[in-house]
């Protein structure tokens, strides 16, 4: 397998610095989740049969950089496209072409976008016109497992109870967790420490930090409908299913405050 270089993969001990913002920073980061979330959410809508994926990356393109800002994914350690697209068994990094949609796929649209300095980072698994209930189920299952792990991401737990929350509602619904790719932090990078997880690692010597005010994380949980194993394609960057059944991806920015959580890319659909 070709080592794929645009998620941080996990390398459990090896927490460097995290950086806390300040009120300056996370003003900024708010403007960036904002237009970021934006995207996405056109991306959404312009999920439907017969649309091709470079047609959704040219329309997100031209959207954030109508807003002053620039896709944080393009040229990203090399990545061909702005908007990262995954069709059906792919899970993460699907690269957008010609390839047309069509009636029941599900598509996971990441997407990020800088502006004054600082990134915003997110996520969402949309339905192609009418798909099978075991499909919606799937997608309904990612993002409400977000939403479990984020209710622990409170200023003196750890990182790892956001990670054991995620991991327990996935697992109890009969699916699986990608292990080999997580969330991560960002600020004026768009991937920064600490690396989190969905589960929980066997190794947690140095690698559970305690959530801090001012730390910004991206949370997203990465299901497969089958076993968690995951193969790269020959383009370097495709990640996929190893047993070829669906996945789904779900993804916000959050900061940590004094109180809940803060969705810095807030849902607009």
């Amino acid at each position: 397998m070709v080592p794929n270089p645009f998620r941080v993969k996990v390398s459990a001990g090896s927490q460097e610095r995290i950086i806390l913002k300040s009120s300056h920073e996370i003003e900024r980061m708010r403007r960036a989740g904002k237009i970021t979330a934006e995207a996405r959410a056109l991306a959404g809508s312009l999920v439907r049969p017969g649309v091709t994926t470079q047609f959704i990356d040219r329309e997100v393109n031209k959207f954030i950089r109508s807003q002053g800002a620039v896709p944080s994914f393009y040229r990203y350690n090399g990545f061909p496209a702005s908007v990262c697209i995954s069709v059906n068994e792919e899970v993460i990094h699907g690269i957008p072409g010609k390839r047309l949609l069509k009636e029941g796929d599900i598509v996971s649209v990441d997407v990020g976008a800088l502006i004054d300095g600082y990134h915003g980072d997110c996520c969402a698994t949309f339905p192609c016109g009418q798909i099978s209930p075991e499909a919606q189920n799937l997608i309904d299952v990612t993002r409400q497992s977000f939403f479990e792990g984020i209710a622990k991401a409170r200023e003196g737990n750890r990182l790892f109870d956001i990670s054991a929350a995620v991991q327990q509602y996935v697992e109890s619904h009969g699916y699986s967790i990608v292990r080999e790719y997580v969330g991560h932090g960002v600020g004026s990078h768009l991937h920064e420490p600490p690396e989190v997880p969905n589960y929980v690692p066997d190794n947690r010597k140095g690698g559970n930090p305690r959530l801090m005010r001012g730390m910004t994380i991206a949370v997203e949980p990465m299901v497969n409908a089958g076993a968690k194993e995951v193969a790269v394609l020959d383009n370097n960057w495709t990640v996929v299913t190893r047993d070829g059944k669906w996945a789904a991806h779900y993804e916000n920015t959050i900061l940590i405050t004094d109180g809940e959580p803060e969705i810095l890319t807030v849902p607009v659909i």
